[in-house]
């Protein structure tokens, strides 16, 4: 099987699994937020991995462990307290859909046909909050998000920034109030995430019960899962520029194996680990069927199954027919060039098949 999915999710660090095995099978099973000897050595690995994840940030703020970013931009956005929301267009369904339960008139900041939300883009006035996410998930697009917290501040409102797809890769959005991200996106384990808040913001709890982490998110944390997310943000900072030339090369490499095909979003404001494009008359789903030696998506893997468009290729102005014909291949640090070679064969040879033009 071939793995092309690194949007949905990232294989696991060898060193982020091995920093987990003590906390999963030797003598670290005890529970960090209890006082004897084995409950205290559990929190001090907590803490290690608390400040490795802290390094992904700037400086001037907390991490906040959660079970995932969702559960992060969750907490952003209703622990703020925000009564006017304001979000992009091509936001993913945990900031869309918990923006629209906290506010159903939400403001939507549209995008252009490229996929980028315009930097200069007007916050509607009296709006708390504005969510805009540092890399998108379905296209890889890179927003302008130091521009958008700048202008969200002068509106009065705070910045939410998703960074899922961008921590670890890129440098962390200057001017956000609130970042989220999740671990098994930067080779980490699935289970865990974090929210970054600035010093001096407030936010209201959403799980109430013994406030172990913080005040702010009751429950039990996992020692293992902390050290597994821990070991992989620190692994990301220091393999960033090796990764980025890696999938640099890679990206070369695929817009050069798939003639014929369109590019959706901007080729070069983009993380060049997501290749989306579509090919006119292409059924994806038979596609996907002929090619089950690969693993690569439709769409974002969160709604794939819903059987509806993407939001996104729609927000670019794409009919519901174009964004039906498009697929999604992500790559990133440990993928071989042989890989996209052996992809690009086995879906160009299945497109053809079709008739797809």
């Amino acid at each position: 099987m071939i793995y092309l999915d690194y949007q949905a999710t990232t294989p696991l660090a060898p060193e982020a699994r091995e920093a987990m095995l003590r906390w999963l099978y030797e003598d670290g099973f005890a529970n960090p937020h209890s006082p004897h000897r084995p409950g205290r050595a559990a929190a001090a690995a907590v803490d290690v991995a608390r400040e490795q994840v802290a390094a992904l940030f700037p400086a001037g703020g907390r991490v906040i462990f959660t079970s995932g970013a969702t559960e992060a931009l969750n907490l952003a956005i209703l622990g703020s307290g925000a009564k006017r929301l304001a979000v992009s267009a091509i936001e993913h369904a945990a900031v869309l859909d918990t923006a629209r339960f906290a506010d159903p008139a939400c403001a939507v900041l549209p995008v252009s046909a490229a996929g980028l939300v315009d930097a200069d883009a007007a916050i509607p006035p009296g709006t708390g909050l504005v969510a805009v996410m540092q890399v998108n998930n379905e296209i890889g697009t890179v927003q302008p998000v130091e521009a958008l917290a700048e202008a969200a501040h002068a509106a009065g409102a705070l910045f939410l920034c998703d960074a899922v797809q961008g921590a670890g890769k890129l440098a962390a959005p200057a001017g956000a109030d609130m970042i989220a991200v999740s671990a098994h996106k930067l080779h980490g384990p699935k289970g865990i995430g974090a929210l970054w808040v600035r010093d001096g913001i407030s936010l209201t709890p959403l799980i109430h019960g013994g406030g172990q982490e913080q005040g702010l998110r009751s429950g039990t944390l996992s020692p293992a899962l902390c050290a597994g997310f821990g070991a992989a943000a620190a692994l990301s900072l220091s393999l960033r520029e090796a990764d980025a030339q890696h999938v640099a090369t890679l990206w070369q490499q695929a817009r050069a194996l798939f003639p014929g095909w369109t590019l959706n979003g901007d080729a070069d404001q983009r993380w060049h680990g997501n290749l989306n494009m579509r090919r006119d008359g292409l059924d994806v789903a038979r596609l996907m069927s002929d090619c089950r030696t690969l693993a690569f998506s439709a769409g974002s893997a969160c709604a794939s199954g819903s059987g509806r468009p993407s939001h996104v290729l729609r927000a670019l102005g794409l009919s519901d027919r174009e964004a039906k014909t498009a697929i999604r291949l992500g790559f990133g640090r440990y993928t071989r060039a042989e890989d996209l070679e052996l992809a690009s064969a086995a879906i160009n040879a299945a497109a053809e098949a079709q008739g797809a033009l």
